[in-house]
């Protein structure tokens, strides 16, 4: 009932928001900056904007600059899977560039939360990623989707993409790609990762546990189930399949820094009425794409919260896939680079580095740990100290490994 009520209350203030959105605009142009009616034109503008949207954003990455040059980019999606897509970022005119599989989260939002790690990537490598569907979009008669399906789509698009590609994952996904990692090298699978980068992942949580991790140990899994899942309304393509609601884990996230989204929210208001346009316009990116939300299936958000936060079976030796042992130790011929943020409050210090222990069988040489100061969880991976301190350490170590 809960997703249902949801539902209900978006349709009911859709046509206000929209509305909104119209009149917003007249007013801005017919007022002066300060006027009562420019004031009237922001307070609408940020209440159109106050809304979810369910839709994923364009990854927008028309060009990307090599050297002296700006490279026009093409977006296709070479492998199409129910659940999600693998997107290739080609580069026109340019060849060659080791291959990395951008592993993205399935944990509320879309994966171009990751647009700025692609578009870094860009100028040294041929960029795929992995574009989650919302899953209140799929249709029922595709099935169940859980955390060793997760696991099956990151071997079915190596293998399309081919040997010597390398993994980087970001954060959720680094258990699976791990796991990933290791029953292919187990299988002497050709198309294994040539290296696997781990971005603020959260192998083993019961290092230096974070209030995520406590919220997620607080309650059995059966109180998940059955106060955070619902069933997808009409007239949704997936009607009837069970999901944890993307709004829901927004939610969450709104919450561990309300104060902050309310003052960007005056912050966008006291733009409008300046007549600040540009200033406006990066809270208005922010919130475009930060409010947009994936619906997660049920299956994978319930096996990842017990698998990976309360059970820890991977770090436990425990984990298995489709009944078979996940054995970190098969992994062998694979580099290995951890990355952490000081101040991640999400995945803190030593929850990612922890793979290098369950990776015995990796050389020393192989395995490399970065730990970034200043920089909380989305630091790891978008902002000034990515590009210019953790990006060069994620390629040196890809171009060292190719």
């Amino acid at each position: 009932m809960l997703y249902h009520a949801y539902q209900a209350q978006s349709d009911a203030t859709a046509p206000w928001r929209l509305w909104a959105q119209h009149h917003a605009g007249l007013l801005w142009w017919a007022n002066t900056e300060g006027s009562a009616l420019r004031k009237m034109s922001a307070a609408l503008d940020v209440f159109s904007r106050m809304r979810l949207t369910h839709t994923r954003p364009a990854y927008g990455i028309a060009s990307v600059r090599m050297g002296e040059t700006d490279v026009p980019v093409v977006e296709e999606n070479v492998l199409r899977l129910p659940f999600g897509t693998l997107i290739r970022f080609r580069k026109e005119g340019v060849s060659g560039g080791p291959p990395v599989l951008l592993a993205a989260p399935l944990s509320g939002h879309f994966a171009t939360l990751l647009r700025e790690t692609v578009r870094t990537l860009l100028a040294d490598h041929d960029v795929y990623i992995t574009d989650w569907h919302n899953a209140r979009d799929v249709h029922l008669r595709h099935g169940a989707f859980g955390l060793d399906d997760y696991t099956d789509y990151l071997m079915q698009f190596l293998r399309h993409i081919g040997p010597g590609t390398h993994v980087v994952a970001v954060c959720q996904p680094c258990v699976a790609a791990v796991a990933t990692a290791a029953l292919m090298a187990e299988d002497e699978d050709p198309a294994q990762p040539r290296s696997l980068t781990l971005m603020a992942g959260p192998v083993d949580c019961r290092v230096n546990p974070t209030e995520v991790n406590r919220l997620a140990t607080g309650k059995p899994i059966e109180w998940f189930e059955r106060n955070l899942v619902s069933h997808v309304p009409l007239p949704h393509a997936g009607h009837m399949r069970r999901v944890y609601p993307g709004f829901l884990q927004l939610t969450a996230f709104l919450s561990m820094n309300l104060e902050r989204h309310q003052q960007q929210f005056r912050n966008l208001f006291d733009h409008l009425v300046k007549g600040e346009v540009e200033q406006a316009d990066v809270i208005r990116v922010f919130y475009d794409e930060y409010l947009a939300v994936n619906d997660l299936p049920a299956e994978f958000y319930l096996e990842t919260v017990e698998k990976v936060f309360q059970t820890y079976d991977l770090a436990a030796g425990t984990l298995t896939y489709r009944g078979r042992p996940v054995r970190p130790s098969a992994i062998r011929r694979t580099w290995l680079l951890t990355v952490e943020g000081e101040r991640d409050d999400i995945c803190s210090v030593g929850q990612t580095v922890a793979a290098h222990d369950l990776c015995t069988r990796i050389p020393p040489f192989m395995k490399l740990h970065h730990i970034q100061t200043g920089v909380g969880h989305y630091g790891v991976f978008s902002g000034r100290k990515w590009n210019g301190q953790i990006y060069p350490r994620v390629r040196e170590m890809i171009h060292g490994a190719a």
